[in-house]
């Protein structure tokens, strides 16, 4: 009699799996939802026929000593992972978003494929699915695409967004709103293979040893200087954001704000769509520090960026392939022109870097090599950080699922590490779409910091209205503050 059938788990997945804490779960979070009822029955048909064309979600992931796999799951059934849960009362967003927070508290069950759908069928007239689906399957933009494969065009077909495998010729770039961060970098994987590779050998001793990092900067080299730069990269300002995570997590979602608008901005300021919506990050965690009487002058924090790595259309292939930058938010700097050109200036900075491909080496080292050395790593890419920000490009028009206009996308990413908070960005049919999850403990109420999103973008629109512009070169901050004040 022969076992489950087995498949080997890359590294970088494998790193995935072994970061699960029960502080902070590797557990991607979305939810869409629907001005109009829909049903248990049409979500599981939708499901069996599109989610499960992919066989590796038949599979739960299976963690053995030396290295870890995908295995079929036996006795699959659909009624398993596709379940009907029920608000209280006249439930609306409060009410949902209170769900939400248990379920991104809660694991998977570790006995069957680690994904589950949880359809809302009574939210103020019409229902919402809530999506759990572990990292170690797939990253965002993968994730993202997988989903939308289940959406329609319209109430009743064609589908918007089929998903099918490439054919064979060039591949188009990625439109990860963020890839404008790399500069082409050829045989990335390869590159990717070799500091995983070092990693493993050196151990996390360059880490351990500012000198030994000091000495690999003096090899010479881009690469070398930047994974010296990650070892000796000084941590970010104490707020009440960073500490010891605990088990419960709080989410929120802001009003969906106008992505005309903040291209607006961006193109008066002369910026991008990124530097707009992160600098309204920076104002509203900054605005939040202030109500509660902390401090902002000068602090700065940094956020972890994931940047994807491979062509949009090879997602279909699942699995995670993208790095992580450090970028810094200028959380002291009160004048909103100011700070977005402090966080435009940091994003040009890192144009070109090889902190992506530095950060996913360090992700296969993770998965390849010994659990002391990931535990080691891991530190080292949480303790400089205090929160993970992504930003996912969602379609552009409204989509169906199951014959109902979906009305809002929402997703929340994962914290590895010590981190908590997690801050999360998707266009959809023309607006913004904020998604914010905090550890319980650090920051009980993340829905004080989401209603700051808007009031942020309006602050630049009214600068963009009323400041006199010059003929050429940036907007002057102060300029820009007088005319505000004046307003």
């Amino acid at each position: 009699m022969t076992g489950p059938k087995r498949a080997k788990m890359s590294a970088v997945d494998t790193a995935w799996l072994r970061m699960d804490r029960p502080s902070n779960l590797m557990m991607i979070t979305g939810v869409m939802v629907f001005l109009r009822p829909i049903r248990l029955a049409r979500v599981k048909k939708i499901i069996e026929r599109h989610f499960l064309r992919f066989p590796r979600f038949r599979q739960r992931p299976v963690q053995g000593a030396g290295m870890s796999w995908w295995e079929n799951a036996p006795d699959f059934s659909i009624d398993d992972h596709v379940v009907s849960e029920s608000l209280p009362g006249r439930a609306g967003t409060r009410e949902l978003q209170k769900l939400v927070s248990r379920l991104a508290s809660r694991p998977l069950d570790p006995q069957r494929p680690w994904w589950q759908f949880h359809l809302v069928e009574n939210l103020e007239g019409g229902s919402a699915l809530i999506a759990r689906i572990h990292h170690c399957y797939a990253d965002g933009i993968a994730l993202v695409r997988v989903v939308m494969s289940m959406t329609d065009a319209a109430p009743n077909g064609p589908p918007a967004m089929p998903f099918h495998p490439p054919k064979r010729g060039k591949s188009r770039p990625s439109d990860d709103p963020l890839a404008e961060l790399l500069q082409p970098i050829s045989g990335v994987m390869k590159i990717v293979r070799k500091v995983g590779a070092t990693l493993i050998e050196k151990g996390a001793a360059i880490w351990e040893d500012p000198a030994k990092a000091v000495a690999l900067a003096e090899q010479g080299g881009a690469l070398t200087a930047e994974v010296a730069k990650l070892a000796l990269m000084p941590q970010d300002s104490p707020t009440r954001f960073k500490g010891k995570p605990g088990v419960g997590k709080e989410v929120a979602w802001a009003a969906p704000l106008s992505l005309d608008d903040v291209k607006t901005v961006a193109k008066a300021l002369g910026a991008s769509v990124n530097d707009v919506l992160l600098s309204c990050v920076a104002g509203a965690l900054a605005g939040y520090l202030a109500r509660k009487g902390e401090p902002t002058d000068g602090v700065m924090i940094r956020a972890l960026v994931p940047v994807n790595l491979r062509p949009i259309e090879e997602a279909y292939r699942l699995g995670n392939q993208f790095g992580l930058v450090f970028l810094e938010l200028p959380i002291g700097i009160d004048n909103p022109v100011e700070r977005l050109y402090a966080v435009r200036a940091n994003m040009r900075a890192l144009k070109g870097s090889f902190q992506p491909v530095i950060a996913l080496g360090l992700l296969a080292a993770m998965g390849a090599g010994p659990q002391v050395l990931q535990e080691e790593l891991l530190h080292a890419l949480a303790r400089n950080g205090t929160a993970v920000m992504t930003n996912v490009p969602g379609p552009p028009q409204k989509l169906y699922f199951a014959g109902a206009a979906i009305e809002r996308i929402l997703f929340w990413v994962p914290q590895s590490g010590d981190i908590g908070m997690g801050v999360s960005i998707l266009s959809y049919a023309g607006q913004v779409q904020f998604g914010l999850i905090t550890d319980r403990g650090l920051c009980p109420d993340p829905g004080e910091i989401s209603k700051r999103f808007g009031p942020e973008l309006e602050k630049l629109l009214l600068v963009t209205l009323l400041a006199p512009w010059p003929r050429e070169g940036d907007l002057d901050p102060a300029v820009a503050a007088r005319a505000v004040g004046a307003s």
